[in-house]
């Protein structure tokens, strides 16, 4: 079959992006390696939008949570992951979790039967020249992922991810940190947590004797190296280490004692509205709940709410705010999109949204109708700005979304209506956006339909 559009990849996000062009009248080839002589090592068949790991789409509370609230965007837009989410749900509390065997296999059947798309099980190697979409996700092929280095630059393509935790300044002690840059350098560019001695050593053994997440089998060959050390093993080399690493308090006078602290964790800012900072140097393979009650254990972090915790895993991406324009395609060669994980969207629901902002935007340039970004304070919104200029490319790592990445809400809130805010104006942004954004028929009316909710909501 002829085809407009190329995707490359049939997992979430490359299944979305194809569903959403096909129904939208173009021709898609979608390419999918699996099935055709070729796998992966996390996959277990050749069924499209698999799930390799867990089986939850997260939360479902579209008022209090920015994943919850992601899902009524994505099902306002005919998102057929979201779809056929609900259509194989399982009992999971507020949370949206699926039969995962039903859901691919859902997936998979309707991408087969339409008339407007070719499965073809195959490996592409190289970058194509005509009209594509690559969502190949964190398990991207070696040669593909040469040939993206070499597109890009090698720099601009990771394969080990080293993520350190990301905090919501909001939720920082100021009355126990302060802003400092390191001999007064730079301008108040850190916010600097101070450790006493006792406490500094009660923070270390805690980091060692914490559970810590394994490798999976496929990233064991996979081995650690300086840069991206995790911080408990750094710890385990000597009770001194992080005193003299990510710790190190030379520099920094405490302003409220005049001294030097024993040791001390910076807080570096993670995105430009400045409401998430990054821990600097905090990689680390703890599990997560362990994560939370260890680094709350830090003078100015007892109360500290996370957007992002910490993490240390094989996978492939690119630095998108480098690479990627606003419309998510690449901007040394714009007949090339990005979607899914390998834009540095963390998350199964994140990689099928942007999967639908690919799809869209790639269908609006088809056809000479340009569509319009969705405004920053949705949640597709935030999530697309956050990739493609949002982020400092200098640390960019994977992020789900969360309400750090929208505006910062006017005024001071109560933690407890705070979410609250956030979703209603996002409902309002996107009801705004579809009465005056160019789309299909098809969009038009889940976007009329979203409206009506909002209308009721709030009556």
């Amino acid at each position: 079959m002829a085809f407009d559009i190329h995707i490359i990849g049939g997992g979430l996000a490359g299944s979305e992006a194809a569903w959403q062009l096909a129904e939208a009248g173009l021709r898609v080839r979608l390419s999918e390696m699996r099935g055709g002589g070729d796998t992966t090592p996390a996959h277990e068949t050749d069924r499209l939008a698999e799930m390799v790991c867990s089986n939850s789409f997260r939360s479902d509370d579209a008022d209090h949570n920015a994943v919850g609230l992601l899902h009524q965007e994505m099902r306002a837009l005919g998102s057929l992951i979201i779809r056929a989410g609900d259509q194989h749900r399982v009992p999971a509390g507020s949370a949206l979790a699926v039969d995962r065997e039903g859901f691919a296999a859902e997936v998979t059947d309707t991408i087969e039967r339409h008339p407007n798309i070719s499965v073809v099980r195959e490996r592409v190697d190289t970058l194509p020249d005509h009209p594509t979409i690559i969502a190949t996700g964190p398990l991207t092929g070696s040669r593909l992922a040469e040939a993206i280095a070499a597109e890009t630059g090698t720099s601009a393509l990771a394969f080990f991810d080293a993520i350190a935790p990301i905090v919501h300044r909001d939720s920082v002690d100021m009355h126990v940190a302060w802003m400092a840059a390191r001999w007064d350098k730079g301008g108040k560019d850190y916010i600097n947590c101070p450790l006493d001695r006792p406490q500094y050593e009660d923070f270390v053994a805690a980091l060692v004797a914490g559970e810590k997440m394994p490798f999976k089998e496929w990233e064991t060959d996979t081995p650690y190296f300086e840069g991206c050390m995790p911080i408990e093993v750094m710890a385990e080399r000597g009770p001194e280490t992080l005193r003299h690493g990510p710790m190190k308090p030379v520099g920094l006078d405490n302003p409220r004692t005049g001294r030097s602290p024993y040791a001390v964790v910076q807080l570096r800012q993670d995105n430009a509205f400045g409401t998430l900072w990054n821990m600097v140097g905090f990689q680390t393979k703890l599990k997560h709940g362990e994560q939370v009650r260890i680094f709350r254990t830090i003078p100015g972090l007892e109360k500290a709410e996370f957007a992002r915790l910490g993490g240390i895993h094989r996978n492939s991406f690119i630095n998108s705010p480098r690479l990627l324009d606003r419309e998510l395609r690449l901007k040394s060669k714009p007949n090339i999109r990005f979607a899914g994980q390998i834009t540095g969207c963390e998350g199964y629901v994140e990689s099928a949204a942007v999967g639908i902002l690919a799809a869209c935007f790639a269908a609006g340039e088809l056809r000479g109708d340009a569509m319009t970004p969705p405004p920053p304070e949705t949640a597709m919104g935030a999530l697309l700005a956050h990739i493609t200029g949002g982020a400092d490319a200098e640390t960019f790592q994977p992020m789900n979304v969360n309400f750090g990445l929208m505006p910062p809400l006017p005024g001071r809130w109560k933690r407890a209506d705070r979410k609250k805010a956030y979703t209603d104006r996002a409902r309002a942004a996107l009801a705004h956006w579809s009465e005056t954004t160019d789309r299909s028929e098809r969009v038009a009316v889940a976007f009329d339909d979203l409206s009506i909710a909002v209308g009721d909501e709030g009556s």
